[in-house]
């Protein structure tokens, strides 16, 4: 078994202390998600936390397209986080990722550090009277939009995967996780529309994003509002008729 490891310069120092932490990872540090694909834990080095996160183990094929042709999810998020942070995009800073391989990819590994945030985007999704729920769709469609400016199609663009940080004066921040899937491109509208697909927007929300995107890009808000429903519409009914074909197979 052959084992990497990379580590970002300005944690050069823990090195080995990242090291033990992969080597241990099922005895060391606290569960954040236990899930099909990956498994997340925040972990303590010093006076430090960090999350550590587990990729699932690939099938054979998938595991030798990692190693010879295409980068780990592990790599790609590591570098994918340098690069929002150059562009000035907030997302948990990176650390360190880690590969294994004996005839494929076997086990990979992204460390970046822990960011202690006020909720994620689900929560206005769930909740219609989350406290000052406008102000911070309209902020978020702000951000979306200099994300799109700055060329990046983020493909994760889903509720679970933006944290916000409240600075209590009804500003906010947005950190992006969960970042393997990404291009980096110049984006036309209808591409910036698609990208909002994900987000499971009801009509309410759209009414309160569509008009700020639509001013900052310069179109129409009945333009924007169209589409941005079309996409988030079309996504929404892809994936409850999967659920729906699921339980009836399952019945």
């Amino acid at each position: 078994m052959k084992e990497s490891l990379i580590v970002h310069p300005n944690y050069s120092d823990r090195s080995l202390r990242f090291r033990d932490v992969i080597h241990r990872f099922d005895e060391v540090g606290e569960i954040l998600m236990d899930g099909e694909r990956n498994i997340l834990k925040k972990v303590q080095i010093a006076d430090s936390f960090f999350v550590v996160k587990k990729f699932r183990t690939p099938f054979v094929i998938q595991g030798l397209v990692y190693q010879f042709l295409r980068k780990s999810k592990a790599k790609r998020s590591y570098q994918y986080a340098k690069k929002l942070l150059e562009l000035d995009i907030k997302t948990p800073a990176p650390v360190a990722y880690a590969e294994r391989t004996s005839f494929g990819l076997k086990d990979s590994y992204y460390i970046s550090e822990f960011v202690d945030y006020d909720f994620d985007f689900r929560v206005l999704n769930h909740n219609p009277l989350w406290p000052d729920r406008n102000n911070i769709l309209k902020q978020f469609a702000t951000f979306t939009f200099e994300m799109h400016e700055k060329g990046v199609q983020f493909l994760d663009h889903s509720p679970g995967n933006t944290l916000i940080i409240s600075h209590g004066n009804g500003e906010y921040d947005f950190y992006l996780i969960d970042l393997n899937r990404m291009q980096f491109r110049d984006l036309d509208f209808e591409s910036r529309m698609y990208n909002f697909r994900r987000l499971w927007l009801s009509k309410t929300m759209i009414n309160v994003m569509a008009p700020v995107y639509a001013e900052l890009y310069g179109k129409s808000s009945e333009e924007t509002h169209r589409l941005m429903t079309k996409y988030s519409r079309q996504f929404q009914k892809k994936v409850n008729s999967k659920k729906l074909r699921k339980r009836r197979n399952s019945s």
